[in-house]
């Protein structure tokens, strides 16, 4: 036996082996590949509605007709959606045809086939191999978390400023340095007033005298006192005392950290002079930087929790007191402010601290898990699980985000599922198909006159009313091959004169009919007179 047929025989067993054990899948387009029957391709995730001869021989029902899309198909009664070339699917035309790309008919999609507008439809096994998982969508609410970084001041609103009442002198310093820490009534510095002498002994006077009507007298002595700078304390220890007491002991009013010292021992003081400013560190701010994108979702009074890597394993919780009205422009963050508890004075001004805030909305919402939705730059995108394996994108408006977890305001239901996985596999095939329901979805194809140009010369083969039948050159812009073609007539008709043989250049532009002529201009006449003319 000859050994080529020898060997034809032993491909065409093993290719009758593979195929029963179900190993490939033969494709039924031209110039389609055998591929693997399991193989997870986006191209193989659509059952398809027709093959390409039946849709040519369709078309070519359609063309004896005479329908055109939006007609009802008398064969199958289904409404016709557009006609297309599989090669070429995002070009959608109005009327069958014979394909200007390609050298084959148009082929129609009809109305609620798997390949329609907005569904796409994935077999059981298609969808294990993808590995496509779904989500419910649930009604919840969702605790709002930002995170930032700030560092930690004394807080403005606990702070106390010691200043010397009289004109005194500096006899005795308690507290020599910034940043010591006081507790509350803890002596700071002791002060020789000799503006109290002369008032005290006035009063220690008055009340020796003997009389029945030195009240007013008394009274007077006393206020004198209190003009000198002299408190109720140190006046009831005067009349307690009999004696003068020309020195004052200045204590702190709070407990906190001496921020500011302006007391030297010896120094003279004058009314109204600060010699001490105390902050406290039972509560501190931490100004955090946030984002401007971010600040929105922040108020005064949202809870705050800080960490700070100088008391590991320690949380600090507060509040948001103030948004500060100023955007730094070189980072673009918004100063806010907190309030932070600072149990034992564990925090000190200049530690770096991070914050989560959290604060949940009080209104319920639509809640889907936060890799369900797609922001493609021009769309916010949920992909649609329906019955039946079909699949579809659904435009939403998104919410806050938080813990894997994004609000649906606008474009969902409860109880609908959401794809949470493959969705651009899906969305792939949905490009392969041509549906209008994409993911990255253009909007509507711009006008002819708006679209890319391309130019071509050629042969007037055929002038019908609302076409013209052309056999042009190869179009090197669009890899076309010399062909014999139909371009729909520009908006401005036809040069006059021209006729059936005359020679042209021409400019076309793709639209969603077609390809639709731009310009028109006759290269010469078939008498060989040269003419001019042009449709824009």
């Amino acid at each position: 036996m000859n050994k080529r047929v020898v060997a034809g025989v032993v491909f065409a067993a093993i290719a009758l082996a593979l195929a029963g054990a179900g190993v490939f899948e033969l494709g039924v387009r031209r110039g389609m590949q055998a591929v693997p029957r399991d193989a997870p391709s986006a191209s193989a995730a659509a059952a398809v509605s027709q093959s390409p001869a039946e849709g040519e021989a369709a078309t070519r029902r359609h063309i004896e007709a005479g329908l055109k899309a939006g007609d009802v198909d008398p064969v199958n009664g289904r409404r016709i959606l557009y006609y297309h070339d599989p090669m070429a699917p995002t070009q959608r035309f109005e009327r069958p045809a014979k394909s200007p790309f390609m050298d084959m008919l148009l082929v129609p999609v009809y109305e609620g086939a798997s390949g329609d507008d907005a569904r796409i439809a994935v077999s059981p096994r298609i969808r294990q191999n993808l590995g496509i998982r779904t989500a419910t969508v649930v009604e919840g609410t969702l605790a709002l978390q930002v995170s930032a970084v700030g560092a930690i001041a004394f807080s403005e609103r606990d702070q106390a400023v010691v200043q010397a009442r009289a004109t005194g002198y500096v006899e005795r310093l308690f507290v020599r340095a910034t940043l010591d820490r006081v507790a509350k009534g803890q002596p700071l510095a002791e002060l020789y007033v000799p503006d109290w002498v002369a008032a005290q002994e006035e009063y220690l006077s008055v009340r020796r005298m003997q009389g029945s009507d030195l009240g007013a007298i008394v009274d007077g002595a006393r206020q004198r006192m209190r003009q000198a700078g002299m408190g109720d304390e140190q006046i009831r220890v005067v009349e307690s005392s009999g004696r003068v007491h020309p020195r004052t002991t200045l204590v702190a009013p709070v407990g906190g950290v001496v921020v500011e010292l302006a007391a030297r021992e010896g120094m003279t003081v004058m009314p109204g002079a600060m010699l001490f400013r105390i902050s406290g560190l039972d509560t501190v701010w931490a100004n955090a930087e946030v984002p401007e994108s971010q600040a929105a979702w922040l108020r005064p009074g949202a809870k705050v929790q800080a960490k700070s890597p100088a008391v590991p394993g320690a949380t600090f919780d507060g509040k948001v007191q103030a948004l500060l009205p100023e955007v730094n422009p070189a980072t673009r963050t918004l100063k806010a402010r907190m309030e932070l508890a600072n149990a034992g004075g564990r925090l000190a001004p200049g530690m770096f601290v991070t914050m989560t805030f959290t604060d949940t909305p009080a209104a319920k919402a639509l809640v889907v898990p936060s890799e369900a939705v797609i922001q493609t730059g021009k769309r916010t995108v949920v992909l649609l699980a329906e019955d039946d394996g079909r699949f579809r994108p659904v435009d939403v408006e998104a919410g806050i985000e938080s813990g894997g977890k994004t609000e649906i305001k606008r474009g969902l239901a409860a109880g609908q599922r959401v794809v949470v996985s493959s969705q651009f596999l899906i969305d792939s095939e949905a490009s392969l198909r041509g549906l209008e329901s994409r993911l990255n979805a253009e909007p509507a194809a711009p006008a002819a006159s708006a679209a890319a140009r391309y130019a071509g010369e050629g042969k007037v083969e055929a002038i019908a009313p609302d076409a013209l039948t052309i056999s042009h050159a190869p179009i090197a812009a669009l890899q076309w091959p010399a062909m014999t073609m139909e371009f729909r007539l520009p908006p401005g008709g036809l040069p006059g004169g021209l006729a059936v043989g005359d020679r042209i250049h021409f400019e076309f532009a793709m639209a969603s009919d077609g390809a639709r002529l731009v310009s028109v201009h006759p290269l010469a006449s078939p008498h060989g007179a040269h003419a001019s003319g042009s449709a824009r």
